[in-house]
């Protein structure tokens, strides 16, 4: 499955599971939606003389749904056709850093090369720092992060509007690693141009304007300049042969006591080899390695299809092999008749070959004993609506399970106790703060009713 499939897939799933009350997307529309997809899927099968499978059907059914909502909701079909703001980055910043470069006028004097040009050796320095600074990222461990905040369009109905903030926030996560790619790609590539295009500077002055070489400083005196310059132009001049100097050849270049007319162009010749090999060529091999990362991301988008929501789709189309729904309650005791609506949920979920795991209940401010159980079709934690939502405790308990499971956690909130100590009055409210905190920590929120599983 490829990223724009995903990304319909993952918008309409997020409408679907938004829309709990039918009132964007009614069942005739979803049935219709199913329905047309399967035959769409096993026509386009046998046009290519292969067997159907879940990704078309997938995509042909998001195709469906989208395009109803697109003609029911013109704000919607807006949305749809925003382009992403980096593919216009991709390609306007390698130009600019491009223009950047080869604008600079600080690099030299017009009838001057500087042996110690402070931009140039900035160049070189800044860009091995940030090599150092990329080899150190290796062995740092990542850390969730905190999804992105979306500002949906107007003129949307209430229940599509969140299902589009939802989207966003579950999108933002998903596509994290490909938009880290295609971001390195632009950066690395903007700085090789940069680079390239100080020397384009460089040497241009050169065409019109007879280079001087020469230095000066109040600090360094020549022996220290001879070898700093050397160990800075050792790769430039044993890969490409170049001339070396010597110590008393800096000492007769340096201001103002330097009588040479001209011999700019070895330096230039120097400094252009050192920023290709240091900055020009590391970046762009850099950026073809981001390039490749994000083009096979984007190619197979690694998007999970043993969820529930898919293997409910799935048996839609009679692909469906059941699966096994793991409960990790948190600070609350399942009794008989909880545990049997658990046991519908999976059902509903998986069908009728579904299984329960129901994990014992973990203790108020502990941290989950958990897996990557791949016996684990789904993993959800059970909370209690009763209870206000705390950061060093609920979210903790929350961060802790999505990092043992990768494939995604999701969160189930008993409303019973709540209904028969406070009533309905100030459900919703309650609701929507239990629905932000999942959604802060990136984790979807279902409301049940375990007394009522109905």
């Amino acid at each position: 499955m490829n990223e724009h499939t995903a990304r319909d897939v993952v918008l309409v799933r997020a409408i679907e599971t938004t829309d709990q009350n039918k009132e964007i997307l009614s069942d005739d529309d979803r049935l219709y939606a199913s329905r047309s997809a399967r035959e769409l899927a096993q026509w386009r099968a046998a046009d290519r003389k292969s067997e159907a499978t879940g990704d078309d059907f997938l995509q042909q059914r998001s195709e469906q749904i989208l395009k109803r909502l697109a003609e029911r909701h013109p704000a919607f079909a807006g949305f749809l056709q925003q382009r992403a703001p980096l593919r216009a980055l991709a390609w306007a910043l390698p130009i600019i850093g491009l223009l950047l470069g080869a604008g600079l006028d600080r690099i030299t004097d017009p009838h001057r090369v500087d042996l110690l040009s402070a931009p140039l050796l900035l160049i070189i320095a800044w860009n091995l720092l940030v090599y150092l600074g990329l080899l150190i990222w290796l062995f740092v461990p990542s850390k969730p992060r905190a999804p992105h905040r979306f500002k949906p369009p107007r003129k949307l109905p209430a229940a599509l509007s969140t299902a589009v903030m939802n989207f966003a926030t579950e999108w933002s996560q998903l596509s994290a690693k490909l938009t880290s790619a295609r971001l390195s790609r632009t950066i690395h590539l903007s700085a090789a141009m940069f680079a390239i295009g100080a020397l384009l500077s460089l040497y241009a002055r050169g065409l019109l304007s007879q280079y001087a070489a020469g230095w000066e400083s109040t600090f360094l005196d020549a022996t220290q300049v001879h070898s700093l310059l050397s160990i800075l132009f050792a790769p430039a001049v044993s890969l490409f042969q170049l001339q070396g100097f010597t110590l008393a050849e800096i000492e007769a270049l340096r201001f103002p006591n330097t009588t040479a007319a001209g011999g700019g162009a070895r330096w230039v010749h120097l400094y252009a080899a050192t920023i290709v090999l240091l900055v020009g060529l590391p970046r762009l091999l850099l950026a073809a390695f981001a390039q490749w990362r994000a083009a096979r991301l984007a190619r197979r988008f690694p998007l999970d299809l043993e969820q529930p929501y898919f293997r409910k789709l799935h048996d839609a189309m009679g692909m469906a092999q059941g699966g096994t729904l793991r409960v990790l309650p948190y600070s609350f005791t399942v009794d008989e008749q909880r545990h049997r609506s658990l046991q519908k949920i999976a059902s509903e979920m998986f069908g009728e070959q579904a299984r329960l795991m129901l994990r014992p209940s973990t203790a108020y401010g502990e941290a989950p004993q958990v897996s990557d159980d791949a016996e684990a079709a789904a993993t959800a934690a059970l909370f209690n609506l009763s209870a206000t939502p705390e950061q060093e405790n609920h979210g903790a308990f929350l961060d802790a399970l999505t990092k043992a499971v990768p494939r995604g956690v999701t969160v189930l909130l008993d409303e019973s106790s709540y209904l028969e100590r406070m009533g309905p009055e100030r459900l919703a409210e309650r609701v929507a703060l239990w629905q932000e905190f999942c959604r802060f920590h990136g984790t979807p929120a279902t409301i049940v009713n375990l007394q009522a599983p109905a």
